[in-house]
């Protein structure tokens, strides 16, 4: 009579699928004979494992280890649900910190109006105190490519109305029907260092 074959053991053992998905090992996943206790509410020293999971256990909390590479691995006996939480948080914020600059794009043609231009010049002003860079250009028509020049000075005179915010990385190129110049934002720290 001949069985049926056999799953591998621990196959489908829900607790080993926590331990692959957990960022650090905690309490029971901790397997070395000794770890260094680090924190506030312990001494700092080496431990036996198991006693120092039977201390995080007398506190209600967990043992987490925060330094496997240690030798022997460094341990808190911390929440570790609320480790995370403060964790993600932390990581949120210097998301937030260091935020992506972006490219705004602001469009003129080469009949543009004072009043016009004097808006744009504002919103590009507001996109560099952000942080992104502005690529502006002036946009041809038919025959108005014969006047870029035009163009050319538009971008200079719009250049000088951004000199205090921002900097031209380079002189207008134009491609295609098109004629554009990017503007980069200074750096807060060099204002911070010419009040000084």
């Amino acid at each position: 009579m001949a069985f049926p074959p056999r799953a591998p053991r621990g196959a489908f053992n829900p607790r080993f699928k926590k331990e692959q998905q957990q960022e650090h090992r905690t309490n029971h996943m901790i397997r070395v004979p000794q770890v260094r206790l680090v924190g506030e509410n312990v001494e700092v020293g080496v431990y036996d494992t198991q006693a120092a999971q039977k201390m995080a256990q007398e506190q209600g909390l967990d043992l987490v280890e925060i330094s496997p590479q240690a030798d022997p691995p460094v341990c808190k006996i911390i929440d570790y649900n609320k480790f995370l939480y403060e964790k993600k948080k932390k990581e949120k914020e210097m998301k937030a910190k260091s935020k992506v600059s972006e490219v705004k794009e602001i469009r003129f043609t080469p009949n543009t109006d004072d009043h016009d231009f004097d808006f744009k010049s504002k919103h590009a002003q507001n996109f560099l105190k952000d942080g992104n860079k502005v690529k502006a250009y002036v946009q041809f028509k038919g025959r108005a490519i014969m006047f870029k020049e035009r163009g050319e000075l538009l971008l200079l005179k719009f250049a000088e109305r951004l000199v205090d915010l921002g900097t031209l990385e380079s002189m207008p190129k134009l491609e295609g029907k098109r004629m554009f110049a990017i503007f980069a934002p200074k750096s807060q720290k060099k204002k911070v260092i010419t009040n000084q």
